[in-house]
């Protein structure tokens, strides 16, 4: 049974597309811990990121730190915080937060529900910003 990121990159399930390249997308979380929080994901379906062969590896880290540039571009935050966790989606997927402390990365602090428009506007941000830094790879 397909993940449900694998789900979402199928179109199956709605998703807030900021980065489309044939390896790698990513988009914005159903439940942020800040405005931006963003999560790059490999198409192909890995459980475990210890798993991803090298190559895709590299791709997906070399992703994120393209779209955590976008996410510095549109969001106030001291650093763009990382993370993979891995165990609520078995589908290797690195999260990234605009913050200003330790404390933005505490999933006790999810937004659950976050306003659609806000989510929207977010993305449509993420998005020009990916654009003005050159990345053609920001989807529409």
């Amino acid at each position: 049974m397909p993940s449900v990121f694998s789900r979402v990159i199928a179109g199956e399930i709605p998703g807030r597309f900021v980065w489309k390249d044939p390896d790698v997308v990513a988009f914005l979380t159903i439940a942020p811990l800040k405005t931006g929080h963003t999560l790059v994901v490999p198409r192909r379906e890995v459980d475990h990121w210890i798993d991803l062969d090298p190559a895709l590896a590299a791709k997906v880290f070399a992703v994120s730190q393209s779209v955590a540039r976008g996410i510095a571009k549109a969001f106030p935050c001291t650093k763009v915080g990382v993370m993979v966790a891995g165990l609520e989606v078995p589908h290797v997927h690195v999260h990234l937060v605009p913050i200003a402390d330790l404390g933005d990365l505490d999933f006790a602090r999810q937004d659950r529900n976050p306003d659609p428009r806000a989510m929207d506007d977010a993305a449509a941000r993420l998005r020009a910003a990916l654009r003005a830094l050159g990345y053609a790879e920001s989807s529409a």
